[in-house]
């Protein structure tokens, strides 16, 4: 809490008004009305890209309007104080962005990793399985997660990375272990991926620590583990 963030949180304190200020077109600001800082929770920290897209931890304040409520302003949302965990269709395209260096390849990257989930959705469904996606708000954040795959007629869960990179396959082990400690029963837990990955990585996700297994498509509708 340092320079504006510093002023912002005392501004009652040291008797400054604050009020709030929306850009509409290139130097043209609308005023949004006087605020304050919510008594109760006046701010939290998230995740946030910067101007050269590197994602960083960010201080959000929660502001309340001391006069009516400005229109097409959102309210402060208050973060859940337990964690909330929702089945969620897979057709809702909702992705977490893990790109720190935005380039036409993340974007590339993110096509593969959907069209792997739609057919890999398509094979489990002809199989007779129950598939959807994990939403999943942990406590006192306000970003939720969203898994790619939830197999829940075996109960796993499915990460899907458009390469079998090295720092693919550990960005896709982090998140499984992110999300499967909310998740009860506790699921088993694989990487779909676009092609085999080297003998090393596969050793990787089979260690006791990962105890993970990788999936991959060979041919017309039929994929092969590396369980097989």
């Amino acid at each position: 809490m340092v320079r504006g963030n510093l002023a912002i949180l005392n501004h009652v304190k040291d008797q400054r008004s604050l009020h709030l200020f929306r850009s509409t077109t290139r130097g043209v600001v609308e005023h949004l009305g006087q605020f304050t800082l919510d008594s109760e929770r006046p701010w939290y920290t998230t995740d946030a890209p910067d101007t050269d897209g590197a994602i960083r931890s960010v201080i959000m304040f929660r502001l309340r309007p001391l006069d009516s409520a400005p229109s097409g302003v959102e309210l402060p949302f208050t973060p859940p104080t337990s964690t909330v965990v929702e089945d969620v269709n897979v057709e809702q395209h909702n992705v977490e962005q893990m790109v720190v260096n935005p380039s036409s390849e993340p974007r590339l990257v993110d096509r593969r990793e959907a069209k792997l989930v739609r057919a890999y959705q398509r094979h489990l469904q002809s199989q007779g399985h129950t598939v959807g996606r994990k939403k999943i708000i942990p406590a006192g954040e306000l970003k939720p997660l969203f898994t790619d795959l939830y197999d829940a007629t075996d109960n796993i869960l499915i990460e899907a990375k458009g390469t079998v990179t090295r720092e693919a396959i550990r960005m896709a082990i982090g998140q499984l272990f992110d999300y499967r400690r909310y998740i009860a029963p506790r699921p088993r837990i694989a990487l779909l991926l676009p092609s085999r990955p080297r003998k090393d990585l596969i050793n990787l996700c089979h260690s006791d620590e990962v105890a993970a297994f990788a999936i991959w498509p060979k041919g017309d509708d039929a994929y092969v583990t590396s369980r097989d």
